[in-house]
């Protein structure tokens, strides 16, 4: 008799709970599936927004793992267990891990969005932070980049996705300025075709855009000029070097003095 009620109580349950477990693993194996999906959609995305590959495999794992606490949850509650405490427990523990990894997490989100919107890439001269330096790499919490006397920088993507970033070589182009002073008693018509004639024969000047020689201001017995050629920032240097030396042969064939520092002393 007993033995019945028993059967009958196992019977009674089964054909409660069979079509709710059922229902949950189909939950679960189309969960599956969609996650799979979105998954593979985002990775497409991201491929054709041009993420780099490093942030492109860790938002798709973020986006995946996700979904699937998501889609467990869910099963579990359809299954009539307790998901509350479960999901207390779950925020709780991330609460205390962002707060514990409050600026990791900062330098994260920063590269995030450097990676997203790209003031800059792997290649680029910058200035951020007070540092100056080619980027040679960027990683998701940090920015590496060398100096111009090969010192390397890291900086912490946080302050540089909230700081003035400058990107030196995002154009193409840098635009020098070069001081020039010669006596006041040249000819400036004279002086200025010369410096363009400079200019010209240098093939690192680049003629677009237009140089520009401006006089800056008369002083002191000489004529101050400002030359302002445009060049590529890797050959700003060189390109400096060279016109000072030129421009100086041209002003001696052409017999173009320069300015002589005066000095007047009063006695007293």
């Amino acid at each position: 008799m007993n033995l019945d009620k028993y059967l009958d109580r196992i019977v009674h349950v089964l054909a409660e709970f069979t079509p709710v477990v059922i229902s949950a693993l189909l939950v679960l194996l189309i969960g599956l599936w969609v996650i799979k999906r979105i998954a593979i959609f985002s990775q497409k995305t991201f491929e054709k927004r041009d993420l780099d590959v490093s942030l492109r495999t860790f938002l798709r794992s973020l986006i995946s793992i996700g979904l699937k606490i998501i889609l467990i949850v869910t099963v579990a509650g359809m299954l009539g267990i307790g998901t509350a405490s479960f999901v207390t427990i779950l925020g709780a523990a991330g609460l205390a891990v962002g707060l514990a990894l409050q600026g990791s997490l900062s330098n994260f989100a920063g590269g995030v969005l450097i990676l997203i919107f790209k003031p800059y890439k792997v290649g680029d001269t910058i200035e951020a932070q007070g540092q100056t330096g080619e980027v040679t790499e960027i990683q998701i919490f940090n920015t590496i980049m060398i100096t111009t006397d090969g010192r390397t920088v890291i900086l912490p993507n946080g302050a540089l996705s909230n700081g003035t970033i400058v990107n030196i070589t995002r154009n193409g182009f840098i635009r020098l300025d070069i001081p020039v002073s010669v006596a006041i008693e040249n000819d400036l018509e004279k002086v200025r075709s010369l410096i363009f004639h400079v200019l010209d024969k240098n093939d690192m000047v680049l003629k677009t855009p237009t140089p520009i020689v401006l006089i800056q201001r008369i002083a002191e017995g000489a004529v101050h000029i400002q030359v302002r050629p445009y060049c590529s920032y890797d050959n700003s240097t060189f390109v400096v070097s060279q016109f000072n030396e030129a421009l100086k042969e041209e002003f001696k064939k052409n017999s173009i003095s320069g300015a002589i520092q005066t000095r007047i002393i009063h006695n007293v």
